[in-house]
């Protein structure tokens, strides 16, 4: 099931036909604050599941064209990012801190965007802003020290995920947690829709140039040891949302680009780059250059 969130939301199941609105049996309040209807449809998923098959099967579907499309968690209790988690990756940011080493750190909940959104570069002068392909894992049940065999479990469901980074060598989160660095969408494809979460293809573009093409097989930290280390750590929620990290390939974004990230089985979505007011500061005054590894 593909669950989306659309015209200041509403929440939708998307088929073949369209989007049917099942917000009134979802148990959301359209533009309700804070917008935390869509972690206790997670939550409650396993009772709404049948009642929203039959909606589908009911209701008219509306064309895609027609909605705007939304995050679909805008409100997480947490958003999780693993950093350096393919060994091509590591080569060319000539990094050792890989993600077995280094485990995983937190962007701010306040840089997710959806689909119909643009990618805002900072206000800094002498810095490249970078696009990295991610896979999103979308937490469905609460757990705490599970085992590794059971993590996937406790996973609703799939989405694209952008982590956009200011490049330097300042804190990781700092630079990650700009608004609009993390597109998300363009909806949850359920767990159950994805035959292999070890073998998914994804691809980024820049306009018309492919930039990052990988498969979830050559993740050096796989998707059930990394729901096992972050229940390990902290409690998860439903609704919170786990950036798989990026391969190679990850280059600079300007204001008139646009990304495109296609995920094999669960989305494809397109957001413009462009200029934004905000964010110059002290941290940033010193200019850096990112050079490739060998």
């Amino acid at each position: 099931m593909k669950i989306a969130r659309f015209d200041g939301g509403r929440i939708g199941i998307v088929t073949e036909a369209g989007i049917t609105d099942v917000t009134d049996l979802a148990g959301v309040e359209s533009g309700e604050w804070p917008p935390v209807g869509p972690l206790r449809m997670i939550a409650e998923f396993d009772r709404l599941r049948g009642p929203l098959e039959a909606a589908v099967a009911s209701r008219p579907a509306k064309s895609l064209d027609e909605v705007r499309l939304e995050t679909p968690v805008p409100w997480p209790n947490k958003l999780i990012a693993y950093p350096v988690n393919y060994h091509d990756h590591a080569r060319e940011m000539t990094s050792t801190g890989l993600a077995n080493i280094q485990g995983f750190f937190l962007k701010a909940n306040s840089s997710i965007i959806g689909p119909a959104d643009a990618i805002e570069t900072p206000n800094i002068d002498g810095r490249e802003f970078h696009h990295e392909c991610e896979i999103g894992l979308v937490i469905g049940k609460e757990c705490r020290g599970i085992p590794v065999e059971e993590a996937m479990d406790h996973v609703f469901g799939f989405a694209c995920l952008m982590d956009i980074t200011v490049r330097g060598k300042e804190e990781r989160v700092m630079r990650k947690s700009y608004d609009t660095f993390t597109p998300i969408g363009p909806w949850i494809v359920t767990r159950d829709e994805i035959a292999d979460p070890s073998d998914i293809e994804m691809r980024l573009w820049v306009n018309d140039e492919l930039r990052q093409h990988a498969n979830s097989r050559d993740l050096i930290v796989d998707m059930p040891n990394m729901v096992a280390i972050a229940a390990s750590a902290m409690t998860l929620y439903p609704g919170d949302i786990i950036a798989t990290g990026t391969p190679a390939g990850v280059g600079p974004i300007n204001p008139g680009d646009t990304v495109t990230i296609d995920v094999a089985g669960v989305g494809r979505m397109s957001l413009p780059v462009i200029a934004g007011r905000y964010g110059a500061n002290v941290v940033f005054d010193k200019p850096y250059e990112f050079k490739r590894g060998a």
